[in-house]
């Protein structure tokens, strides 16, 4: 069999690049398409603010017929890219139909673009952006439904990954509880000392005043995980983009944050999971999905949350918030008669202070996904993500 690999530069092309997922899934009951709009966003230059320090690449492949059954882009983040031992780059948005010719092909010519522009090893499956969306590769549980901007895969692709070379970077854990399940004593206990203390009080948010909760956010965010690898420090600008992007699916109950004599010190960011309605309007925002959108939201009832993030400062940690936001998350909801499930997008097993804590208020690790690296020189020496101590 014959193949060909195209760089995407036409509007044809792009096309069949956001057409292919149909393709690999069409007999998939568990696929729920992303955004169309949202990895459109990722591979604007005008609007992805990763190219003012980095560059990407996509290509098709197509079989003798000049159909399309594989897809792949590779790109490098300059501010990231030279800090680690091996500058690494980044590869992502892979789909492939099940033949390992082809998806060697998608790597080979992704690798060898990176390394020509100076790389020596390679991240995937990730994102030209944050990675809370497009972010690795599921290798545990692939019936369990994902979240907005999750990526999803067959099982086969954990092989065409590891057989190429890639090699687990970091684990990262998908996290699940039912929103009436207990908290554990010790964590109430703790929780209801925050509550009772009038230093600290717990508000939610107000979406006619969002920029000054992003700059909140962005506060917490900073100090609880900027010096880490793998959460740089966050922009006032980006900052505002997260939230002004959310604005549309935003529930003021399930935003919420701790505040210190009046000072922002955590955060718990959770929304309604909108899966159910993006599969009715085909994954497509356009004019017409939007009314969609809104017409449906108005009569779909959305019973899961996805919690994006729960962040302390470290001055706060260990000292009971985390129960205290769900302790007040859950008697708030409940009271409402809102959402049964909450799941956390994930955690990295690079950070298992966190994962102990969500443990501890009553989740469990329900699926996993994994951030692969790929060294092009086989013989370098492999290290995973370091632990955050």
């Amino acid at each position: 069999m014959s193949y060909n690999i195209k760089s995407v530069n036409t509007a044809h092309d792009n096309k069949r690049f956001h057409d292919l997922p149909r393709l690999i899934y069409k007999e998939d009951p568990n696929w729920i398409p992303n955004l169309k709009q949202d990895v459109e966003y990722v591979f604007d230059k005008k609007k992805n603010k990763y190219f003012s320090h980095g560059t990407c690449k996509r290509w098709v492949l197509e079989n003798e017929k000049k159909i399309v059954i594989g897809r792949i882009a590779a790109f490098i983040n300059e501010k990231k890219a030279y800090t680690f031992n091996q500058p690494t780059g980044g590869m992502g948005f892979f789909e492939c139909i099940n033949n390992r010719d082809a998806s060697n092909i998608l790597f080979d010519t992704a690798k060898d673009w990176l390394s020509k522009k100076g790389m020596e090893a390679a991240d995937g499956p990730i994102n030209f952006g944050e990675n809370n969306k497009f972010w690795g590769l599921i290798i545990d549980n692939f019936t369990f439904p994902t979240y907005q901007g999750q990526n999803y895969n067959p099982s086969y692709y954990v092989d065409l990954f590891e057989g190429y070379g890639f090699k687990v970077y970091y684990n990262q854990i998908i996290n699940y509880r039912k929103v009436k399940e207990p908290i554990s004593e010790k964590f109430v206990k703790k929780a209801k000392a925050i509550i009772a203390n009038s230093n600290y009080r717990i508000e939610t948010i107000k979406k006619n005043d969002l920029s000054k909760y992003a700059e909140d956010f962005r506060v917490v965010y900073n100090e609880a995980w900027g010096t880490h690898e793998n959460f740089k420090k966050m922009s006032y600008d980006l900052a505002q983009s997260l939230f002004k992007k959310m604005k549309l699916i935003i529930d003021e109950d399930l935003i919420c944050f701790v505040y210190f004599k009046n000072s922002p010190v955590a955060f718990c960011l959770g929304i309604p999971d909108i899966n159910p309605i993006i599969k009715k309007i085909k994954g497509n925002l356009n004019l017409i999905g939007k009314v969609k959108f809104l017409f449906l939201k108005k009569f779909t009832k959305l019973s899961r949350v996805n919690g994006i993030a729960i962040g302390v400062h470290p001055q706060h940690q260990k000292k009971g918030i985390e129960g205290a936001i769900f302790i007040d998350l859950a008697e708030r909801i409940q009271s409402r008669r809102k959402y049964e499930d909450v799941v956390v997008t994930w955690v990295g097993d690079f950070n298992p202070k966190m994962q102990y804590i969500f443990e501890s208020i009553g989740f469990y690790p329900i699926a996993k996904m994994a951030t692969y690296r790929l060294l092009f020189d086989p013989n370098a020496k492999f290290e995973r993500s370091p632990i955050i101590e």
